[in-house]
């Protein structure tokens, strides 16, 4: 028997059809859109006891310092590995958000830590820890959501390559 169309997912009016077919036009949207955004870096001197400044096209990063001290010590400024930590957790707490809304969930908050591991003169590691609050999962389908992020970020997918990534997501209770 036929459903009425008050009751098929395909009603217009349905929630559930509504939240369907905005996370399919949201996705077809970010996945057809070309964005590029850039960087610069001047670096003067050796290695060791050379100097550089790195700015991005935002503005954020404006000829900030970054030296083998801040990259290997305990120098006052950035290091690359620092800003790939924070591009990976911005890119897979975004994605996260994403994910849920799909689900039909709308995080109150998501809180993500990068580690960057370098060894060996390679990135071999990106541990992602996230907690979040999220009104009315449970946690099975939250790990869901979490382990889809994880592979499906952008970040992830140009670190997926040569590097292990490891997640650690825990939902926490409602704020």
């Amino acid at each position: 028997m036929r459903q009425s169309p008050r009751r098929s997912i395909k009603n217009h009016n349905n929630p559930a059809y509504i939240r369907l077919y905005l996370a399919k036009i949201t996705n077809q949207n970010l996945n057809k859109q070309i964005m590029k955004r850039s960087a610069t870096a001047n670096w003067k001197g050796s290695g060791k006891e050379g100097s550089g400044t790195m700015t991005t096209q935002s503005g954020l990063l404006n000829t900030d310092q970054y030296s083998y001290r801040t990259r290997f010590e305990d120098g006052i400024g950035t290091n690359p590995e620092e800003l790939i930590a924070a591009a990976h957790a911005g890119c897979f707490s975004m994605k996260l958000s994403f994910v849920l809304g799909a689900a039909g969930f709308t995080p109150t908050s998501i809180d993500t830590k990068c580690s960057i591991t370098l060894e060996a003169g390679a990135i071999t590691e990106s541990h992602l820890v996230v907690t979040a609050v999220v009104p009315g999962i449970d946690d099975a389908k939250f790990q869901e959501c979490a382990a889809e992020a994880k592979e499906n970020c952008p970040i992830s997918k140009s670190l997926n390559a040569n590097v292990n990534i490891v997640l650690e997501a825990t939902l926490l209770g409602e704020a």
